[in-house]
């Protein structure tokens, strides 16, 4: 199958794990893996967004499927400074949504702030463990970057019909809680992947993301680096050292 666009790019499927190529300069991959670069959309646009950024919209738009609407109250994101939670902050500011960020790093208040939320908490807020098996009904809804005891406060912490959006592990992969929340408040756990979801989904969503949710802000949460400074860029993103979105380029 051969398919020939002028500008394209690829997140997911099985590239930068038994794919090699990601920080190449050319690459030959399967047509059903590409999406066209929407118009509108840079390709530099396309690369900060990343699969991160793309989560993100795709966390959104599972809880607007399910009925969300800023009109409901605020939405809290985990780990917010992330690639995930930044665009997550960003994207939902931007669509009217107050938000609460969640993050670990105290330094970077004023940076989710200037993304758009309007409140900032810290982690601990959100990850001491609560034997309880429900809290305040906090936040309407919810986008969780980091599972674990947080994904559990958040859970407990939901308004009646609420629903949170969950992608990622980096506190654990495992959370508890107990029936209560799902069957007296009516909430929803809503599971994300954005590595094997159809290319007709992807671009679909790529689409949504270079017209009704072009992100403003997108320069705010960017580092831009050469390829020499990748190791030192990856060493520092395990150390919790850096926030929002790295772009590799190659010139």
């Amino acid at each position: 199958m051969f398919c020939v666009v002028k500008e394209a790019f690829v997140i997911g499927f099985d590239l930068g794990m038994n794919t090699p190529g990601g920080y190449g300069e050319y690459i030959r991959v399967p047509a059903n893996w590409v999406t066209p670069l929407p118009s509108g959309m840079t390709t530099r646009e396309a690369m900060v967004i990343g699969t991160a950024g793309f989560t993100a919209a795709l966390c959104i738009e599972k809880i607007e499927q399910m009925g969300a609407a800023p009109a409901d109250g605020p939405v809290v994101v985990t780990g917010a400074t992330g690639g995930v939670g930044s665009v997550a902050v960003a994207l939902l500011a931007q669509s009217g949504y107050e938000v609460v960020a969640s993050s670990g790093k105290a330094d970077k208040a004023d940076y989710l702030k200037s993304l758009g939320a309007k409140s900032v908490i810290t982690r601990e807020a959100l990850s001491e463990e609560n034997p309880r098996p429900m809290l305040g009904m906090d936040y309407a809804h919810g986008v969780d970057t980091v599972g674990g005891e947080i994904l559990s406060n958040v859970i407990k912490s939901l308004q009646y019909g609420g629903s949170v959006a969950i992608c990622g592990l980096v506190a654990s992969p495992a959370f508890t809680t107990t029936v209560l929340p799902f069957i007296l408040r009516n909430v929803n756990v809503l599971g994300i992947d954005s590595v094997e979801l159809p290319i007709a989904n992807k671009n679909r969503t790529w689409n949504r993301l270079a017209t009704d949710w072009k992100l403003d802000s997108i320069d705010k949460m960017t580092i831009e680096i050469g390829l020499e400074g990748i190791s030192a860029a990856v060493d520092s993103i395990m150390s919790g050292g850096v926030a929002g979105r790295t772009l590799v380029t190659h010139s």
